[in-house]
């Protein structure tokens, strides 16, 4: 049927899950323990805001990103989208770089406008 995982304080340490979500839990579990070793900034550094925000938003935001709180959420959150930039931003660079470089393109297949 399916593989038994340990897992230290969930569900008695067993989960079961079948062979294809094995390969899906790994992935998320890897993203989860990296995400976990983060520490939220000390009490200096953070600001207390108030926003409207919407709820349902942020509990499909909990789920996804298996934090325990809301503050916990939101922190997550910008944290990927600060991270998303940066790799949007090197990107970006490395392309300016490969343009700059004075490459030749050629359509080898003939379906490029002249």
């Amino acid at each position: 049927m399916g593989q038994v995982i340990d897992i230290p304080g969930v569900a008695n340490g067993k989960v079961r899950f079948c062979c294809v979500h094995t390969q899906l839990f790994c992935v998320h579990a890897s993203a989860i323990v990296q995400t976990r070793g983060m520490r939220m900034p000390a009490g200096r550094t953070r600001s207390h805001k108030h926003f409207r925000l919407d709820a349902v938003k942020i509990r499909r935001a909990q789920k996804v990103l298996q934090a325990a709180t809301e503050t916990e959420t939101i922190e997550r959150a910008l944290d990927l989208a600060i991270s998303e930039h940066e790799r949007n931003r090197l990107a970006e660079k490395a392309n300016e770089r490969f343009v700059r470089s004075g490459i030749t393109i050629r359509d080898v297949y003939g379906t490029l406008e002249p």
